[in-house]
This record gives C-alpha cells, structure tokens and sequence, in this order.
C-alpha cells in the first residue's frame, strides 16, 4: 500500500471514533465508527481490482458508502478523482456525457456512485464501468483483502484545478503529498484526537473539501460531515451543527461568513464557545465581512480569535499558508492618497510545515513590495496531467500578486486579472468589495474587469447580479461609490439576473469568461 493507504488504515482500524453524517432525508446525524468505515472501503476495493484498470471516479453526496469509496481506491493502489453531480436546472443527458467525457479523458475507468447517477452514467461512450456504491460498500465482510501496490508514479488523487483563471487542469497530486498536507494542517493547528472534533460541509469535489475531511480519516478524530446542498438550503443550519456537534474546527469560503454575518439577526440561538479555528480560504477574504461574522457572532459564544484566513491552492494539495491558532484575523492597511481611502487585506499567516512561500519582482505591478507570489514544499503536485512534471525543489509561479508583513502573506489578486487604468494598477476584489455595498447588488456576486474602449473612461466594467426595483439608481450608487473608493469611474455597470454569472464548480466567478463575453457581445 501506499504510505497514504497504510496511514489511513491504521488510523481508522484502531480508532474508537465516529464519522458522524448528516441524513438529508431524515435531517438526523447518524454515526458510523471508522472501523465500520474502513470494513466498506476493502468491499469497494475489492470490487475496483476485480474490475478495469486505471483511476477511481466518485460523483455523488457524501453517504457512508460514498466516503468509503474514498479510502477504498487507495488501498486498491488508483487514483481517485471526484467530480459533483448534476446542479439545478441541468439537463441530465448532458450533465452525465459531460462528467463521463471528463472522466475519459483524465484516465478514470471505474465510476462509483448512487441515487439516479448510475442509470444516467452508465449509457457512457467511453467505455467506463459505472457501479452503484450504495450496494458494494456493504460493511458486511468475512476475508481479508490483499491491498494493491501501485504502480511506481500513480497520484492519489487528480484533482481538477478551479478554472477561475483559464482553462481547468488536472493537478496529480502524489500518495506522499496529500498525506504531508494533511499532517502538516494537523500539526500546525495542534489537533488532538482525543478532543478535537472537525465539522464540514464543503464539497468533497474541492480540495479544501477533502483535506479536511481527510485530517479526520488520518487520525480517526471525530468528524462531522454534511452534504453541501444542506448548507445552500439554509446556511445558518452550520450553526446550529457547530453548535451540536461541539466541533471545534471547521471550514468554509469566505462567502459563508459574509452571509451569516449579514444576515446575524436570523441566527438561532446556538453555542459557539467550543469552536477555536475557524478556516475562511478558497477565495479572497473580505475583512469587514468577516470582521462582522465575528462581531455578531460573539453574542454566542464564538471566541474572534478563532478566526483563521488562509492560504491554499489544488496545486499544492490544499494549505500553503495559515495563521497560528489563536491568532484571529489580522489586518494589513495601506493608505491610498489619490483616493484618501485606506485598503484593507487579511494576514493569511506563515508558510505549514514542509512549505515555502516567497515573492518575487512583477512586470504586472509599480508596486515594489508586491510581487507574484511562489511557492514549493512537500505537498506540491507531481505536475499537471499531460504536461512536464514538476521538480521536487523547483518553484511553483502562483498567478497570485502579494507581499509579505513580519505576520505573514499576504495577497492582493491574480496577475490575470489585475486592472491597469491609466497607470493604476487597481485589484478586482476591492472594487466588487465597493460595489456590493449597494442595495440590491448581490453579496459575493459581482465581477470587476477591464476591457478595451476608445472612450475617456477606459477600462473598468462591472457585472453585477442585481434584484430590485430601481436598477438605474443602483447603477448611479455603484458608479459614485467605485469612483470616490477605488479612485476609477466605471465605463458601464451591467446587472444581470441573480444565478447568472458563470462560476466555477467550486463557486468561484469566471472573472475572464465574463470579459470574453463582454467583448465578444461589444464586437
């Protein structure tokens, strides 16, 4: 077995502990003990060497069986990919040719899933064998399964880069990194086992979603999961989970806090006393928002520096960087003197243990302290599928601007999507941050990009979902807001329906294929 597969194993067959999984039919937390978990993942193993070669695929909910499958592709010696079913408003067809060809095309021949997905998947053109896991990862078993060595170079998982940017590739990310990531994020957080509880709802499909899951496969921790959709029902619903499960991490985007900060009036009366790190990664952090989610929810017991902004790329597994526990939420300020503004970032903390971060010199921005930011260590990705691999000590160019402070990094945006208007470099997040704070504008739903125009006021257009009844008022508010914070006078303000912006399948917005759209639809 792989040194992931073995660690796994000897966590989750010794631990008297429990994966806890919501029910969403029954809305009830029904506990599974890892041991019961691990007997499931040797009947899916099984079940994966009696079949074709190659990698793993799970699409589905996180079930019992499901979370099983995970365990059981490794100790099968495959790769594991995980892709998310069909949203609202898909078509079936082609959600199932779409995930089957994408499939295909990374190297996956076995796919395990349940509910409806088997009888959509298995009408695939490509070949690939479709099983129902809900029956192979029974936790019924009578012999002891003889565990895969993989072939010398097999990743543990492909996982599929965001695509906020460009196009979507594959990350391979080796056996040994996924195990140094998890146990680097263990040991910079000081995880105890035996009082430690992890909560999470983020989408297996995410690395963030899977890494922290995985923090309690590797130790056999308790461990609380529940399936995304639950928490898009009605967010506050984390709350109430935190509040019962006692759990004292957790994870989610910034989005998350921004909403339930916003919005703290609807909390239920809960108990946030236990919670010590709460992680906020995965896209930029918005520091009044998250400043008001710990604000308000101190009222219920939730300790501020608990607050946790982080650092994380697929690339690099998951974590790059992340404040020590008990640190709280730092703010770096820089004042702007052609706008008499004040621009305010969150500290993300310190390279993990195994991982360096540095910046270098950009063409992209005057600024001399921000730089593009780099990085390598022991949790980097072999390389990208189809491509030249990556050298153990080589490294790795994010596509992010930032600059260090004596606290740790700190990042300002990506060089893709930086917007330079008559010589000012100005970064996406701050000017969504501005327009989002117009009524009607949708939190979390608007995207600042530059396209090119013969016109004085060059440049800067913003996207917005919008709902309400005065869209030309609000038009007027976004343009004077931007203009008097940013420093830069929009060209145009679009509004579009709520659920209109295209994002990726993690929820990030597609900065670049709304400008492509915009200058496709200008000629």
């Amino acid at each position: 077995m792989s040194v992931l597969a073995t660690a796994l194993s000897k966590a989750m067959t010794t631990s008297t502990r429990d994966l806890v999984l919501l029910d969403r039919a029954s809305g009830r937390w029904v506990r599974h003990p890892w041991q019961e978990l691990h007997v499931r993942a040797e009947n899916i193993a099984e079940r994966i060497l009696d079949g074709h070669d190659g990698a793993v695929g799970l699409v589905g909910e996180p079930t019992v069986e499901f979370v099983a499958a995970i365990q059981g592709a490794w100790l099968a010696g495959r790769a594991l990919s995980i892709l998310p079913g069909p949203i609202r408003g898909a078509d079936n067809a082609q959600w199932a040719h779409a995930t089957a060809e994408r499939f295909a095309g990374i190297g996956v021949r076995q796919i395990f899933t349940h509910g409806d997905h088997p009888e959509l998947l298995r009408t695939n053109d490509f070949g690939l064998a479709v099983h129902d896991v809900s029956a192979v990862g029974h936790s019924r078993r009578s012999t002891t399964l003889t565990a895969e060595a993989a072939p010398p170079g097999t990743p543990a998982v492909l996982q599929g880069t965001a695509g906020s940017t460009g196009t979507p590739r594959t990350a391979m990310l080796s056996p040994e990194a996924v195990k140094n990531n998890v146990s680097a994020i263990l040991e910079h957080t000081g995880v105890d086992k035996d009082i430690d509880r992890g909560l999470t709802w983020l989408p297996l499909y995410h690395d963030m979603g899977l890494t922290f899951l995985l923090t309690g496969f590797i130790t056999g921790a308790e461990m609380w999961l529940a399936p995304t959709a639950s928490f898009a029902a009605s967010p506050f619903r984390w709350l109430s989970w935190l509040s019962e499960s006692r759990a004292t991490l957790t994870a989610a985007p910034n989005f998350a806090y921004s909403v339930i900060g916003k919005y703290a009036r609807r909390v239920p009366d809960v108990d946030l006393s236990h919670l010590r790190f709460a992680l906020n990664g995965g896209e930029p952090i918005d520091c009044d928002g998250f400043e008001l989610f710990l604000s308000e929810l101190g009222r219920f017991g939730l300790d501020s520096r608990a607050a946790a902004p982080s650092y994380g790329l697929a690339e690099s597994t998951c974590a790059v960087a992340s404040p020590s526990p008990g640190t709280g939420l730092l703010v770096d300020e820089i004042a702007d003197p052609a706008t008499n503004t004040v621009r305010r970032h969150a500290v993300l903390g310190r390279a993990i243990p195994g991982m360096e971060v540095r910046i270098t010199p950009s063409d992209h921005t005057a600024d001399s302290e921000i730089g593009e930011i780099e990085i390598r260590g022991t949790s980097m990705m072999s390389g990208y599928l189809g491509q030249e691999p990556l050298a153990s000590e080589e490294w790795f160019r994010t596509g992010d601007l930032g600059y260090q402070t004596e606290h740790g990094l700190v990042v300002c945006g990506r060089v893709k999507e930086l917007i330079t208007i008559a010589g000012r470099n100005i970064f996406p997040t701050e000017v969504e941050q501005v327009a989002a704070e117009v009524r009607g504008v949708r939190d979390g739903a608007v995207v600042a990009v530059s396209t090119e125009s013969d016109s004085a006021r060059q440049g800067l257009v913003i996207v917005a979902e919008f709902r309400g009844p005065d869209e030309s008022g609000a038009r007027s508010d976004v343009v004077q807001r931007v203009a008097s914070q940013c420093g830069v006078v929009p060209a145009d303000v679009v509004f579009m329906a709520p659920g209109s912006l295209p994002r990726t399948s993690s929820g990030k917005l597609k900065r670049l294929l709304v400008k492509q759209d915009l200058e496709a639809a200008r000629g």
